[in-house]
């Protein structure tokens, strides 16, 4: 059994990195992108500020305790710490809530960030997620 550890500094300061990050895109490059072109963008702005960033990471299922390679794959995992999942898409749905939540629990990270380039103002698409003791 895995013992809930809070998120850690460097978990907390990866994460104001990303918000940062994605709250530069829209203003730089607009609306009406597709999701894959922001998340490119949002790669290059994370890397430019010297911090990793791995897209259309792969994570295997382990079920029943069989490991189930075509599991499903993370748009961007920032410095093996934070999960971030980009959408561009007229409304959020509460399954993307749930998917983010899974991630978590799946991978074992602290924080993930599902964020919506498709809105007025960036604050408002950007949510952000914390694996509790219960997730």
């Amino acid at each position: 059994m895995t013992v809930y550890e809070p998120p850690s500094n460097r978990d907390e300061e990866i994460a104001r990195e990303v918000v940062d990050a994605a709250i530069r895109l829209p203003s730089a490059l607009g609306p009406g992108l597709l999701e894959s072109a922001y998340e490119q963008c949002l790669q290059h702005e994370l890397a430019r500020r010297g911090l990793r960033a791995a897209r259309q990471v792969p994570v295997p299922i382990i079920y029943e305790g069989t490991c189930i390679e075509t599991g499903f794959r993370l748009d961007l995992l920032v410095e093996d710490l934070v999960i971030v999942e980009l959408k561009a898409v007229e409304a959020m749905i509460p399954l993307y809530d749930a998917q983010i939540l899974t991630h978590l629990k799946l991978t074992g990270k602290h924080i993930g960030f599902l964020i919506n380039f498709n809105v007025p103002r960036l604050k408002s698409g950007l949510k952000r997620f914390v694996r509790t003791p219960s997730s």
